[in-house]
């Protein structure tokens, strides 16, 4: 990687539409072994596109297996959410390597986690979607990635 290259994790809804359609476009390469060409046409983007963002853009929870991510989250003090948030984790198959709880202030405590990823089961996206809905949870940010 050089020395200017970053990376940045955003949500899809700040993804501009051709790089979304990059990633179809890979998706429809793999699954029903398309041409550039074909796949290009059918979500409606030219092969140029396609070769300049195709390794530029990428699923997160594809290069999140076996990885480290932590994470911030905001949420009311209430009985059993915490316990359901951990249990979230465990179902997509992250191992929890530390876990950080602030004194709830205002009925609202923050949590500070570190997860391992499951290299070939896990489901880095599932998870953290689903933590993220969770009535309680007001706030939910990935702060790194290993």
């Amino acid at each position: 990687m050089s020395e200017t290259e970053k990376y940045y994790v955003v949500k899809e809804k700040a993804v501009p539409e051709v790089l979304l359609k990059v990633l179809k476009a890979k998706g429809l390469i793999e699954k029903k072994e398309l041409t550039v060409q074909d796949a290009a046409e059918r979500v409606g983007i030219s092969r140029s596109s396609f070769y300049k963002y195709k390794d530029d853009i990428f699923l997160f929870h594809d290069t999140a297996k076996g990885k480290t991510i932590t994470f911030i989250l905001q949420m009311d003090d209430q009985q059993g959410l915490l316990s359901d948030v951990l249990k979230t984790i465990a179902r997509y198959n992250g191992n929890i390597l530390t876990i950080h709880q602030s004194i709830p202030l205002n009925g609202v405590a923050t949590l500070t986690i570190s997860v391992v990823i499951a290299p070939d089961i896990g489901d880095a996206t599932g998870m953290m979607s689903s933590i993220e809905s969770k009535e309680g949870v007001h706030y939910f940010k990935i702060l790194g990635r290993e």
